[in-house]
């Protein structure tokens, strides 16, 4: 088994200073990426900033003989994401590799979220993945190559009491990722997303124990960026030493006939059918449920 290098890869990781983010900084560094540790350096709500966490794991990466740059501007903004890929451009001359890993809790039941709580944390999940790797897609495009990875959650793909704004953040990310991966795939983009479960300061709250440590996440994210993946437009849960696919699929469902409306009352009839899982297909863009209608739009079944 080779080892998996990145000599000659330049990489940003968002929200490096702790946590997930910065196993990730410490381990791409380790195995020769050029990274751009960024991090604002603020609170787990998002409020604040300081420059410590990000310049602290440049030192770490500096000390063990790697390459590092800190940058602490803030995902949410348009202006802030292309400043985070200016400063790799600025420094290293090109991107490659994008780990979106920032982001903020602002947890409330649904009744009581505000506007403003569901817009903070949508800024810096769902569009901070945007800005960011839109001008990062953009470069990767002009130089054939390129490697993204988004996080999700299980709160977002699963649900989660008490998380509905960091839920659709969350479930967005995904449908960014699945649109990027085909956009990107005949330039040699490829694009996944993880949903990790590791203790880090944003899950601390939530009772997560401490043996689920960031570190076990690290191999598939380095994996899933390094030249020798091939797979894209997926997504993997990842925590506490085990990996697995999550995915969404489609059954075979109730045809009642070509053209023919069902009425509520059969729809209620052949729920059993409909909803039954057995013989799904797991399809990869629009395209593979509209080869399923097709039959149907011919007029053949």
């Amino acid at each position: 088994m080779s080892e998996i290098r990145f000599d000659d890869r330049v990489a940003v990781v968002t929200g490096a200073g702790g946590g997930l983010g910065k196993t990730y900084a410490l381990e791409l560094a380790k195995r020769g990426a050029k990274v751009v540790v960024n991090d604002l350096g603020g609170a787990a709500d998002g409020s604040g900033g300081a420059a410590a966490p990000a310049d602290q794991v440049v030192k770490e990466i500096e000390e063990a003989g790697g390459t590092a740059v800190a940058n602490y501007d803030s995902v949410a903004t348009p202006e802030g994401g292309e400043a985070i890929i200016k400063t790799a451009t600025d420094n290293f001359g090109k991107v490659d590799i994008v780990i979106n890993n920032a982001g903020i809790l602002r947890d409330k039941t649904f009744a009581k979220l505000e506007p403003a709580e569901l817009e903070i944390v949508l800024d810096v999940h769902l569009k901070g993945g945007f800005y960011v790797s839109q001008p990062a897609f953009r470069i990767m495009k002009e130089q054939g190559y390129g490697r993204f990875v988004f996080t999700t959650s299980a709160a977002g793909m699963l649900g989660n009491f008490g998380q509905t704004n960091y839920a659709a953040a969350k479930m967005g990310l995904v449908g960014l990722n699945n649109v990027l991966s085909l956009e990107g795939a005949k330039y040699n983009i490829k694009s996944n997303v993880i949903a990790p479960i590791a203790a880090t300061r944003l899950t601390k709250e939530l009772g997560i124990p401490d043996v689920l440590d960031p570190e076990c996440v690290t191999g598939l994210v380095t994996y899933l960026v390094s030249e020798n993946c091939e797979v894209s437009h997926e997504v993997y849960s990842v925590g506490g030493g085990k990996i697995a696919r999550m995915f969404i699929g489609l059954t075979p469902g109730w045809l009642k006939g070509a053209g023919a409306v069902p009425t509520a009352e059969e729809v209620e009839a052949n729920l059993g059918a409909i909803r039954a899982e057995d013989g799904y297909i797991v399809p990869g863009s629009i395209a593979d449920e509209m080869k399923l209608l097709v039959p149907i739009m011919k007029g053949e079944v």
